[in-house]
């Protein structure tokens, strides 16, 4: 897929992004779409050529995702990323998604971008700061060092979680932080025989409290895991 959707500035990687939707529905939201070529990907990917859809490092053996998984998960969660609605990032990394999606909750929403490492977060408020400015003065997006696995119950419950990484069991706690209506997308390791995979699953919060869930396709992510073991990895 990277060299369908690759681009050599934002709008030229977004346009190839929508121009994927009859094969395959990649960016199918046209609010998502306003996103991505209002945040400039750019400022959140500091290696060569950052509009390539393609995984790039950012540092502490962690990734900023492709585009294509940035468009999909934006879709994904379009309809609970409305005008006014609480969201959360978790593994918020260099704080990329986190502003799309303070971006498609306007300014009466509110964004929690949350990742363990100090470092991280230092670099996604620098990050927001250069590109969008008014998220930080609004208070629509707020960045905190934080265990992801727990998410942030002080600040929701929310209409949209973005897990980022992926988690060994679906994160219960998490769930029970979803709203009534509220969606969460998170890859989830899939054992099968010797084999391990990673499902993107979907969850939805009913209005009665009941929850549903959905293997959307899947994925390679790296592991939702506590600092020390992702700084230590080989």
């Amino acid at each position: 897929m990277a060299w369908h959707c690759s681009g050599t500035t934002n709008q030229e990687m977004v346009m190839k992004l929508k121009g994927k939707i009859m094969q395959g529905s990649i960016l199918s939201s046209d609010r998502a779409e306003a996103s991505m070529l209002a945040v400039d990907r750019g400022r959140y990917c500091h290696e060569p050529e950052p509009y390539i859809d393609r995984p790039r490092r950012i540092g502490f053996n962690v990734t900023i995702s492709a585009p294509h998984m940035h468009a999909y998960a934006l879709s994904i969660l379009s309809d609970q990323l409305f005008d006014g609605a609480k969201a959360m990032d978790v593994g918020s990394g260099s704080g990329y998604l986190t502003a799309c999606m303070a971006y498609m909750v306007g300014s009466r929403g509110r964004v929690i971008g949350i990742d363990h490492i100090p470092e991280l977060i230092e670099l996604s408020i620098k990050n927001v700061r250069e590109d969008c400015p008014h998220f930080i003065k609004e208070g629509r997006v707020n960045f905190i060092v934080g265990d992801g696995r727990l998410g942030q119950p002080a600040d929701g419950p929310y209409n949209a979680i973005h897990v980022g990484a992926a988690a060994e069991t679906l994160p219960q706690q998490l769930i029970d932080q979803l709203a009534p209506g509220g969606r969460l997308i998170c890859p989830v390791v899939s054992i099968e025989g010797f084999q391990r995979f990673q499902d993107l699953l979907q969850v939805d919060k009913n209005a009665d409290g009941t929850v549903t869930k959905k293997k959307l396709m899947q994925v390679s992510y790296v592991p939702l895991t506590d600092p020390a073991t992702q700084l230590h990895k080989d």
